[in-house]
């Protein structure tokens, strides 16, 4: 409840302020409170737990950019990061000394669009017919744990249906009861009429996107997201009302195009450049356009004037894109691999589920499979050259119903994707992991390795700056100094993720 106190104390100086778009409200007390040790039933969780520990001889992204560093040591005390500098480091007496030769260290990821529930389809048959309505099923138990496994320690979920249980469970976790990253509890949808969802509140009007902005920041919730079928006086609405009370807005959109959210100062924009859909065929102002976006990705030619034009407007008007490449290469046929290890998380039905929907994408026509390739490939260099125009590139996989995408697992898969798309290593750990924090503004105390930060640290086995499939190999995870089990968090949800 401390960090509803906070918020709420934040938001009553805000609304008295009275200013039409308010100072952005410091989310450090309430993302990253206090660390607080984990209680005994945690224990078996926990693979280092010491006062002082010292990593020796090993490699080190520091999430900065920069290239890595061999031999490298790194002195964690009370749960900051002390000192970091090369082998010959003085380290305490006392400390608890950790030899990590053939190790790579780097930050903790901030996953930017990391969800907590799995879309289920009621009785999918092999033609791919579901039976109404979509359910959608939290995952309060598998979620977190995969996550914290494997190495996202900070997370936005960027959509909740069960807004309460997400802000129930963050409690949890931050009182040492239940292992997970820190989380910004994102509010209920702000979803117009139509939607897929049955659990999501259908927004009336532009009085109604106020309200439940203004309602759900009471209860706790840290940033909002507007979705498909919102309008523009809805989102404008909402935008409006958040910015008063310190806090932002991210979408995932097709009613409302790429430029008309800028212009209504939405602060994010998730899923790259998928979703625009300013140019789809028969697009309708304040109606979503039957391909959500593909068609208009698909038809612009990424080095092209308007590409360009597209870019420079969300970067003259300060708007983050939030890159989702581990869902959209869903779209491809065999392009996503099947990570044994990811496979066995995922409950019988679920994998069921994900295994049709695979075969289905990869038995597509050749010209149907050469369009989705080439409309991956346009998103992919949308978002490197959003990246070299100045824009802020985030990342996060999207974990929904796609059983290819699962929490954790897919935050490793959207980094190496962005070394796919063009950037070096240590340039893609940086945008899953200090950009993130920066964009909640967190980028004093997480994000990147250096003296006086969080060690929130996740350590893989190989070198992932010369193999980038090595980021899949993480052993360790630490949080608030305190070094979590891979294995034991993955063992502990074999099965379940898609059932609880």
């Amino acid at each position: 409840m401390r960090h509803m106190r906070m918020l709420a104390a934040a938001l009553s100086l805000s609304i008295c302020a009275g200013a039409a778009h308010a100072a952005t409200l410091d989310l450090t007390p309430i993302v990253l409170p206090a660390a607080v040790a984990p209680d005994q039933a945690m224990r078996r969780f926990v693979q280092v737990d010491a006062p002082i520990v010292a990593l020796t001889h090993v490699r080190v992204i520091d999430g900065s950019g920069a290239p890595a560093r061999t031999n490298q040591t790194l002195l964690i005390e009370h749960g900051k990061i002390a000192a970091l500098g090369a082998d010959g480091l003085p380290i305490p007496a006392g400390a608890k000394r950790i030899d990590l030769t053939g190790h790579t260290v780097f930050p903790g990821l901030v996953g930017m669009h990391d969800h907590l529930f799995y879309i289920a389809r009621p009785n999918l048959d092999a033609q791919l017919h579901s039976e109404p309505p979509l359910i959608v099923p939290e995952m309060a138990y598998s979620a977190p744990r995969l996550y914290l496994a494997n190495g996202v320690t900070t997370l936005r979920t960027t959509g909740s249906v069960e807004p309460y249980t997400d802000l129930n469970l963050k409690r949890l976790i931050d009182t040492g009861k239940l292992p997970g990253p820190h989380m910004d509890v994102t509010g209920p949808y702000l979803e117009g009429s139509g939607s897929y969802f049955i659990q999501m509140h259908p927004i009336r009007d532009a009085e109604d996107a106020k309200e439940t902005v203004a309602f759900w920041a009471r209860q706790g919730v840290t940033s909002f997201k507007a979705y498909m079928n919102i309008t523009r006086a809805e989102l404008k609405a909402a935008v409006d009302e958040a910015h008063r009370l310190g806090l932002k807005v991210t979408g995932h959109l097709c009613a409302v195009t790429y430029r008309e959210a800028a212009e209504a100062g939405i602060d994010d924009l998730e899923h790259g450049f998928f979703v625009n859909t300013e140019h789809d065929p028969g697009k309708a102002p304040d109606h979503c356009s039957a391909s959500d976006g593909l068609q208009t990705l698909y038809a612009m030619d990424p080095q092209g004037s308007e590409a360009k034009a597209l870019i420079g407007d969300l970067v003259a008007h300060h708007v983050a894109i939030t890159s989702t490449l581990p869902v959209f290469e869903q779209m491809v046929p065999k392009h996503s691999p099947l990570w044994p290890e990811a496979m066995a998380t995922l409950s019988p039905q679920a994998r069921h589920d994900y295994l049709l929907l695979r075969a289905h994408t990869d038995a597509l026509p050749p010209e149907q499979a050469k369009r989705a390739s080439i409309t991956f490939q346009h998103g992919m260099a949308m978002e490197r050259a959003f990246a070299a125009a100045g824009g802020l590139l985030l990342a996060g996989p999207d974990p929904t119903g796609n059983g290819g995408v699962i929490p954790g697992f897919g935050d490793l898969r959207g980094v190496q994707l962005l070394v796919e798309e063009g950037f070096t290593p240590e340039q893609a750990i940086h945008i899953a992991s200090y950009n993130g924090a920066a964009y909640l503004g967190l980028q004093e105390r997480i994000g990147s390795i250096a003296a006086g930060k969080d060690a929130d640290l996740v350590v893989v086995k190989g070198d992932p700056a010369q193999r980038i499939d090595d980021i899949r190999n993480v052993e360790t995870v630490f949080k608030d100094g305190v070094g979590y089990d891979t294995r034991a968090l993955l063992e502990s949800v074999r099965g379940r993720y898609g059932e609880y």
